[in-house]
């Protein structure tokens, strides 16, 4: 028996689920909702929807459609706890883009009533369904790096600049989650350091900004774009509804800082270091972790080489090369072999949404994208975004 759902918004990620769920044996589309009529309309002609899709600008539209058993969520940040809350108490089973929610307290909120309502709480970490994360996960775990040293990652691109969210809530938690999941360990010690720059013309950069109303004067400038993108009509936006709710208050990060740097210290000492920028010409989404005996670089924007390992000895002198004879021989002056790594052609959403359509069946959660395992991504966001306020102070996630 198929899965009936409905996706909430239609915007550029929530396309991406409409498509994967109409594609899937096991689901049926039920309904998309969005309050922009273009979006929908647009979906509607895409996917030469059935007529008995139901196209509604409004949630409480499909509330209570019959058949209707999931719901996807791909709306903006803000709106993400106030929805699936909705849909958990409706007794319905939730698929959440990240994050699943904007402070500590109500991602436990939701996790809690998943569990009272025995309902699955799925959130789309779509990184960690992605061949290259899997196979860099079995590469670490046979130790074939020798002894981690460290690892650093890039995620920027120029636009969109979201409204509701900094750059850390909104890049962050990719490599977060990518680092945790190699590593196997959550990080004891964040720290966060950021910048907003002014948008005026002829300005230049500041390291911190306090001023609320200028925040808000950028929000208000920068949101007809950001709607755009998230596909929500400019006009639906001025009013509180469920899709565009006034600014709400759960931002750890007040000042919307559109440059971070992240550093994550790990239990056995390894370090991991994060730049993110929503202002950067050139699109990046690169990680690397550097062991004594190789690197394992994850690449997304190059998709015909996305991983690739180094192979060479990078410490001769530890614990790797301890021997008499090792210490006599020639020693090796760089890295001996580029190895690209050839990975299963699968789209990680389509896994995703495949995941999440067995955690329904079955009523299981899943252990990479529960509810459980976004809170304590949470925690380290919410923990960086207080390092943040506080200049880069190092800080153990709360």
């Amino acid at each position: 028996m198929k899965i009936g759902i409905a996706v909430l918004g239609a915007g550029r990620w929530g396309v991406n689920l409409i498509r994967n769920f109409l594609e899937h044996p096991n689901s049926e589309v039920l309904a998309v909702v969005d309050p922009n009529r273009d979006s929908l309309a647009a979906v509607q002609k895409q996917f030469n929807l059935d007529a008995s899709v139901i196209l509604a600008a409004d949630w409480s539209q499909v509330q209570a459609l019959p058949g209707l058993q999931a719901v996807a969520i791909a709306t903006p940040a803000s709106t993400h706890y106030t929805l699936a809350a909705a849909a958990l108490k409706q007794g319905y089973h939730v698929l959440a883009e990240k994050p699943l929610a904007l402070n500590l307290t109500e991602a436990i909120e939701l996790c809690q009533l998943a569990e009272k309502q025995q309902r699955q709480l799925f959130v789309d970490h779509t990184y960690l369904f992605h061949p290259a994360v899997d196979r860099g996960q079995r590469i670490i775990q046979q130790h074939q790096l020798g002894k981690l040293r460290y690892g650093y990652a890039q995620r920027t691109h120029f636009e969109p600049v979201r409204h509701d969210v900094d750059a850390l809530w909104d890049l962050a938690i990719h490599d977060i989650a990518i680092f945790n999941t190699w590593l196997e360990q959550m990080p004891i010690e964040v720290r966060a350091i950021g910048t907003v720059f002014p948008k005026e013309e002829g300005s230049s950069a500041t390291d911190s900004v306090t001023d609320v109303t200028d925040v808000k004067d950028r929000r208000n400038k920068e949101e007809g774009r950001a709607n755009q993108e998230e596909g929500i009509n400019p006009e639906a936006a001025e009013i509180e509804n469920q899709f565009a709710p006034s600014l709400l208050t759960t931002n750890p990060a007040e000042k919307l800082a559109d440059l971070v740097w992240v550093t994550l210290t790990y239990p056995d000492g390894f370090q991991a270091f994060i730049h993110l920028c929503w202002l950067n010409p050139d699109k990046q989404r690169r990680l690397t972790v550097v062991g004594s005996l190789g690197t394992l670089i994850f690449d997304e924007m190059s998709p015909e080489t996305s991983l690739i390992l180094q192979r060479g000895n990078s410490d001769w002198r530890g614990e790797e090369n301890n021997s008499f004879e090792s210490a006599l021989a020639p020693q090796p002056t760089g890295l001996r072999h580029r190895e690209v790594l050839t990975l299963e052609q699968v789209e990680p959403l389509r896994r995703v949404c495949d995941r999440f359509l067995n955690c329904v069946q079955t009523n299981t959660p899943c252990l990479t994208s529960s509810g459980a395992a976004s809170v304590e991504l949470i925690r380290i966001l919410s923990t960086l975004s207080k390092s943040l306020e506080l200049g880069g102070q190092p800080l153990i996630p709360f």
